[in-house]
């Protein structure tokens, strides 16, 4: 719990931990925003091809783990599938057992994941987007098809984004500005090869597959976030749709034998997928953040964060260890020894509930002084920070303490949900802008404006709106209605 302010140097410089002074123009971070946010410009596309350029020649050496052979693709995945179900089972034995969770270590930990990851969620399947204007190429189906199924084809408790955005909102997760800009990098990749498909074609196809394979992590991840009273929807919606049978992990192996060229090109755009996939695998993923949480760090950087915010609010007539609270607000560096200062005079209690520290009682309580200055998320890491080892036990910041005895077993997300249904969407039209604009101009629109309208409504950028989510269920309307395909054989 005692960190000094050299080690808190050190640790606010490893990959992973945000900078306590948002603001900062990091060049992962500000590229992708510049890409997920709005329709990108020429200079914002080219700097984007650019990356992904400089990306694939660092990437050269590393292996892309597909077989030597695209005709081995479906015996590599279904063997990838078999591999992670048998993982899957052993990690279920294991917990059977008395193994705790592999991957959270309390409550706030799998919080701390579901932020970290948030920048590559919130661009889900967005790598496909540049595939759309070509609809009609029956070589291009299982893409385009993957890329509406992403979308929920415009159901909005389907829509990948539409429910992490829901899920982040739902525990107070947001805003993202304080966010590392390393986690930035996959979405930005995602993002650079949605608005550069033409230029990065076979890239997109590797990309896609390399994605679209069952990953351990994403079974893991469903069963522990169900352990801790947590949705895990969105992910275990991600198991059944990248399916092995029908799914996107099958799709996106025949999406690569449709792609092939039938001309002899020398195996380039073979090698060009391999490029592609190595992409997928390419920044900080979900195991990766998982391995990064260390929660003193993480509360610090909440009271760091606090500290530039709170400084020159406070009365001098509450002093700590000879000082005034302003004092010890006044630079982020303070905050090891504003902590250490806390516990000395008792108001922080480690080890113990939450409950017994006078510091939290002023967050969270009758008459805290400070109530309403930390969201959920802050609350549950400083709750889970005091309370040290006991937080396994996965408590909830509003569950009160248990008293004397073994503690009751605290229900899953699904049992807890259970029984009660799911609250229905409100009736009637959405209050948007954009879907009024989006309806008038498809009045009017020629078919080639029609289309144009649709596609552009169903960026990565506004997809996930209500004008967005009525273009895909339009677009997916029109894109069954073609004659089904052949599939090509290898």
């Amino acid at each position: 719990m005692h960190i000094g302010e050299q080690e808190w140097r050190q640790l606010r410089a490893l990959p992973g931990a945000a900078d306590a002074s948002a603001g900062s123009a990091d060049f992962h971070k500000d590229l992708y925003h510049r890409l997920a946010d709005r329709e990108p410009d020429e200079g914002a596309r080219r700097e984007a091809a650019d990356f992904l350029r400089a990306k694939l020649m660092e990437l050269q050496s590393e292996p892309a783990h597909l077989p030597a052979s695209p005709s081995d693709l479906l015996a590599w995945m279904e063997e990838n599938t078999r591999n992670v179900h048998a993982r899957y089972a052993a990690y279920l034995q294991d917990r059977k057992a008395g193994a705790p969770r592999r991957y959270f270590s309390n409550r706030a930990h799998a919080l701390y994941v579901l932020r970290g990851v948030a920048p590559t969620k919130l661009v889900d399947g967005a790598w496909l987007y540049g595939l759309l204007p070509h609809w009609r190429n029956p070589r291009l189906a299982d893409l385009v098809r993957t890329y509406v199924e992403e979308l929920g084809e415009g159901a909005v408790d389907k829509n990948h984004v539409v429910l992490y955005r829901k899920l982040l909102a739902s525990h107070a997760l947001d805003p993202l500005d304080d966010l590392d800009d390393a986690l930035y990098e996959q979405g930005l990749i995602q993002l650079a090869l949605a608005w550069n498909a033409q230029a990065f074609l076979p890239e997109v196809v590797g990309f896609n597959l390399g994605y679209e394979q069952l990953p351990l992590h994403l079974l893991i991840t469903s069963y522990e976030l169900n352990e801790l009273g947590l949705d895990p929807y969105y992910f275990t919606l991600h198991v059944t749709v990248d399916n092995a049978d029908t799914g996107h992990a099958r799709r996106a192996c025949q999406a690569v034998m449709d792609m092939l060229p039938r001309l002899d090109d020398g195996g380039a755009f073979w090698q060009r997928v391999h490029a592609g996939a190595k992409l997928a695998s390419a920044g900080l993923g979900t195991s990766d953040v998982i391995k990064g949480f260390d929660i003193g760090r993480e509360a610090l950087r909440i009271l760091a964060r606090k500290a530039t915010t709170g400084q020159g609010a406070h009365s001098e007539y509450c002093r700590i260890a000879g000082r005034g609270i302003n004092d010890w607000l006044a630079a982020p560096e303070q905050m090891p020894g504003f902590v250490t200062a806390l516990e000395q005079a008792g108001w922080i209690r480690f080890g113990e509930p939450a409950e017994a520290s006078r510091f939290w009682r002023l967050l969270q309580g009758e008459r805290a002084e400070m109530f309403g200055v930390s969201s959920t998320y802050e609350l549950q890491v400083l709750h889970d920070w005091m309370r040290g080892a006991a937080s396994a036990d996965g408590r909830p910041f509003t569950e009160a303490a248990p008293t004397g005895g073994t503690p009751k077993r605290r229900a899953t997300f699904r049992a807890g949900v259970r029984g009660r249904g799911v609250p229905a969407e409100a009736a009637g039209d959405p209050l948007d802008p954009d879907l009024t604009l989006l309806r008038e101009q498809m009045r009017t629109a020629d078919d080639g404006t029609r289309t144009a309208l649709l596609l552009r409504a169903m960026s990565p950028a506004q997809h996930w709106t209500p004008a967005g989510l009525e273009a895909t269920r339009v677009f997916w309307g029109e894109l069954t209605s073609l004659p089904a395909r052949v599939p090509c054989a290898a």
